[in-house]
């Protein structure tokens, strides 16, 4: 996916929906919605270097894929690195997209992951939307499931 397909509005929507994970988790210091090529979406930080997080989450993810693949674990859904002064999370947002959250030490982890997996849904949902892809159809009424 190229960052130049994701409508304005869709922009916008995602950094809406970042802003909105960052009030939920006021221990979150950044949010980053990537492509997972590296190119920004949108960005809720006061960090200057958001290109080169965005650069580095997409090497991380690429390391992350194979980790999981070689290992019989299947599609990459997350990676959580600790560091000594907080965390850098990133999810899987749909195939083309990440969603990367740098958080404080004191943030409750499992809360982190509950509303980063609902917010990586919403942002897959959001890209989707404005490249114009749908998920399967969905079987009528009556006609046999798989």
């Amino acid at each position: 996916m190229i960052p130049s397909m994701v409508t304005a509005e869709a922009e916008a929507e995602i950094l809406a929906e970042l802003r909105r994970l960052r009030a939920r988790l006021p221990q979150l210091t950044g949010a980053l919605a990537a492509s997972s090529d590296g190119l920004v979406l949108a960005q809720d930080s006061a960090a200057t270097e958001t290109e080169s997080v965005a650069a580095l989450t997409a090497a991380a993810l690429g390391v992350a894929q194979r980790l999981s693949d070689s290992t019989g674990q299947g599609a990459f859904r997350e990676l959580l690195v600790r560091g000594e002064h907080g965390y850098v999370a990133t999810y899987a947002a749909g195939e083309a997209a990440v969603l990367t959250l740098i958080a404080e030490t004191r943030v409750n982890v499992g809360r982190l992951h509950l509303e980063a997996r609902r917010s990586s849904l919403h942002i897959t949902a959001l890209i989707e939307h404005s490249l114009g892809r749908r998920g399967p159809a969905a079987p009528s009424a009556g006609a046999p499931g798989p």
